[in-house]
This record gives structure tokens, C-alpha cells and sequence, in this order.
């Protein structure tokens, strides 16, 4: 295997799955000096990447209460430097279990630049736990600008979901600035979606497997309904995490 091959490969394991230039490419990524440990690596992100956001079961908010007297800012800087989204992942989320508000601009940096794939949602997610100033722009900022590409479907509706959860705790109204972006986002992103299923018919064999294939495109339908149950629950258990004292 060549070394640019490798070098692909090892990004794309890291969550680079698309490589995307956007206006937010000059801000500068927290990023480590030095790779991480491995048994660095298996004490803070190995048990939890995988666990987190998991609300079906939640055996592992309590093992988070085990570890929260060790967390250090440190440790989360070390994760949110390290480029993978399974570190940046853990750490995003145990800057707000810790309160570490002076990372807002490491994750929402992170955030914009959408350099992975898998933690955009946590991103929004711990943003919205903030609920400040800085952290409110860090999303005002990605919906202005991602809404307009539908070709990237990262993850605007996590960061929509966390506006319109802001919203209501906050007496806002910054979710509706965005109806119009999320609708026309929406419409753009069918029409691809369509143009992506016409090109596909070519491997599909049979025509009528050809034909509920294109049905099941034909139906899609713009949806400007947002749910925020869920996102609420997500933070209970980020406030139940923040407050909790070991």
C-alpha cells in the first residue's frame, strides 16, 4: 500500500469522509502536538465513544458518575486535540458534564469546520448545554452556512433541533430565521436524492424492482416539523451529569 493510500485510510477511520472547503478552513483546530497513548485512549474514549447519546440504555451515565471526579480539563483537551471523531466525541460531551465552558470555542470551531463524521450531533448537542452567547452563534453560524449545501447532509438538524430546544427555554425565536434555508435545504436535497436513485437504476435489476425503487424517492416530502423530546432528555441527563457530585 502506497503512503497516500494509507494516509486516506487513516483519515477516513477518523471520520474524514468528506473532505470539504469552507470559509471556516483559516479557523484554527485544536489539535495535539503528539499522538495519544493507547492506554490513554482505552481509559477515556474506548468504554464511552460508543455508549454515549445511547438512550435505550443508560448504564453508561452511571459510569460516567465513576469517572467524573477525574476528569481534567486536560484530559478533554486531549481528546477534543486528537483527530478522530471517537475522542472528540468523549471529550465534547465531558466538557459539559465538567462545565468546561472555556472550551465552547474548541468544539464549536470543531463544529463548523465539520472535519468528521459521527459528531456533529454531540456537538450541537453539548452547544446547547452551554446555552450562552458564544455557543448560540457557533450554531446561528453553521445553519447559515451548511443550510446551503444540500450536496452536504452533515448535520443540520441536530444543530436546527438545538436552536428550536434553545428557543424554547430561552423566549427566542432564532429558530425561525431558518425555516426558509430548511425548506429550500430540504427540496434541493430530494432533487439529488432523485438524480442519485435515476443514475443507481442501472445496477438494479427488473423493472419492477426498478420501479419501487424511484417510488420510494418519488415520496419523499418536506418535513419543517422538529421533535425536541429527545434533544430535552439528552439534556436532562447532560444537567443530571453536570450537577452530579461523586
Amino acid at each position: 500500500m502506497d503512503k497516500k493510500t494509507e494516509e486516506r485510510l487513516k483519515l477516513h477511520s477518523a471520520g474524514a469522509t468528506v473532505i470539504n472547503h469552507s470559509p471556516f478552513d483559516e479557523l484554527v483546530s485544536h489539535v495535539n502536538s503528539k499522538e495519544l497513548e493507547d492506554d490513554f485512549i482505552k481509559k477515556w474514549a474506548v468504554p464511552f465513544y460508543m455508549t454515549i447519546d445511547r438512550y435505550y440504555d443508560l448504564s453508561w451515565v452511571e459510569e460516567i458518575k465513576k469517572i467524573k471526579k477525574e476528569i481534567t480539563p486536560e484530559i478533554t483537551l486531549q481528546l477534543l486535540g486528537d483527530f478522530n471523531w471517537r475522542t472528540r466525541l468523549v471529550g465534547a460531551y465531558f466538557s459539559a458534564v465538567k462545565g468546561f465552558d472555556e472550551q465552547i470555542d474548541i468544539i464549536g470551531t470543531h463544529f463548523l469546520k465539520s472535519e468528521e463524521c459521527c459528531v456533529g450531533h454531540i456537538y450541537a448537542l453539548v452547544l446547547a448545554f452551554f446555552n450562552n452567547e458564544k455557543s448560540i452563534r457557533y450554531l446561528e453560524d453553521y445553519l447559515n452556512y451548511y443550510l446551503e449545501k444540500p450536496e452536504l447532509p452533515f448535520d443540520q438538524y441536530d444543530a436546527l433541533e438545538a436552536l428550536f430546544y434553545l428557543d424554547k427555554v430561552n423566549g427566542t425565536t432564532n429558530f425561525k430565521k431558518h425555516l426558509l434555508a430548511w425548506e429550500k435545504f430540504q427540496n434541493e436535497g430530494i432533487e439529488l436524492s432523485m438524480k442519485q436513485a435515476k443514475f443507481s437504476l442501472q445496477y438494479i435489476e427488473g423493472e419492477s424492482n426498478k420501479e419501487k425503487f424511484l417510488k420510494e424517492f418519488s415520496e419523499m416530502k418536506v418535513d419543517l416539523n422538529i421533535d425536541s423530546t429527545l434533544f430535552e432528555e439528552k439534556i436532562r441527563i447532560l444537567k443530571e451529569l453536570n450537577e452530579f457530585e461523586p
